[in-house]
């Protein structure tokens, strides 16, 4: 069974526990040592696993790690800090793990609530826990691309030096990604000028930049849409003349990655899917679950009772690299609320509850 057949499994098992891991220790045994059993690491092995790993960090004695992986030359090279399910890691403190890692030859460290697993390391500033994480993985929403990455970290291929090279080009690519996104919804005058000198040969005066502004915008969108769609037709050509007997009715194409379906010009994303998912999770205390349904728009992604326009839950409007949760008062009326994760969700799970009192039924 390879890792992402493991770590699918750990994610199934994991959904249908998830109302009874209330406590950190609940996580840790049912989810995190899994995770690291998954690894290849074995848990029962007190030299290759310590639970509780105890490093004197300056004035502060005996302080405690939940897990530290050691190497082969017996010193940590993983450490683990964990949280409750419940925790929102946005607001989590990973004091501990940032103090070990300055007194510890561990490059990577994991702070997770046992679903979502962030790894650190320190590519900024040497013995130095970076901020920010190069890496997440979530149990319930696995990719492809996020486990090929944490598979570098298994026992089997675990290399300090590939661990490092790896995040630093995670670190960056990330990086680089939502600067484009973000270029891509609001063009910076360095970007206008830069394409605006290729076309126009006049003074780029900041009247001509602002003229600019929304054309560099639409060629960027349409751009992007036609290497989709030069993309798609191009999966299909290739299928089809892979079986030519098949019924075309039964063709997929291949979908860009983080989109779970395109039908006409509405894109529904794995982000969203997962959404929908973490609002029916919040329902469940208050209806029938199945009375919480999606219905996706080119503009929002709706979640609805009984699938009627009439009752909406919240709206997921994911269409931005500034993600925001649309949340209804009792008179229908939207306040949109910006998230920076998909955990955010649950800091409003009292108003998605209210919703249940609004419709009277």
């Amino acid at each position: 069974m390879d890792l992402i057949d493991r770590l699918q499994a750990l994610g199934h098992r994991a959904a249908k526990q998830i109302e009874h891991l209330k406590t950190e220790e609940a996580a840790k045994t049912a989810l995190v040592l899994p995770f690291i059993g998954a690894l290849g690491y074995d848990v029962f092995d007190p030299t290759e696993v310590i639970p509780e790993f105890t490093a004197d960090v300056g004035t502060k004695k005996g302080e405690k790690v939940d897990y530290a992986i050691m190497g082969e030359e017996e010193h940590p090279i993983m450490l683990f800090e964990c949280k409750s399910v419940q925790c929102n890691l946005n607001e989590a403190h990973a004091s501990q793990l940032y103090r070990y890692f300055s007194v510890t030859q561990a490059r990577v460290g994991v702070l997770t609530n046992g679903l979502v697993y962030r790894f650190f390391s320190d590519l900024e500033e040497p013995n130095k826990m970076d901020p920010k994480p190069f890496l997440e993985l979530d149990l319930l929403n696995l990719t492809e691309a996020a486990v090929a990455e944490v598979k570098r970290l298994s026992k089997s291929s675990f290399d300090v030096d590939n661990v490092v090279s790896a995040a630093v080009e995670l670190k960056y690519t990330k990086g680089i990604k939502r600067v484009l996104i973000e270029e891509f919804q609001t063009p910076s005058d360095d970007l206008i000028r830069l394409l605006a000198k290729q076309v126009y040969s006049k003074n780029l005066t900041q009247a001509v930049r602002d003229q600019f502004r929304p054309i560099v915008k639409r060629a960027l969108a349409q751009f992007i849409s036609e290497r989709i769609n030069e993309r798609l037709q191009h999966a299909l050509n290739d299928e089809a003349s892979a079986s030519d007997e098949s019924d075309p009715e039964e063709r997929e194409p291949i979908l860009p990655e983080g989109v779970v379906s395109i039908v006409g010009d509405i894109v529904t994303t794995e982000d969203e899917v997962e959404g929908y998912r973490i609002v029916k999770s919040i329902m469940r205390e208050v209806v029938d679950v199945s009375r919480v349904a999606m219905r996706d728009t080119k503009s929002y992604c709706g979640i609805l009772f009984d699938d009627n326009n009439r009752k909406p839950i919240c709206r997921l409007r994911f269409n931005s690299s500034q993600y925001y949760l649309g949340l209804f008062d009792a008179e229908k009326n939207e306040d949109k609320v910006p998230i920076d994760s998909l955990d955010d969700i649950y800091k409003y799970a009292e108003r998605l509850k209210a919703t249940a009192g609004f419709y009277g039924d």
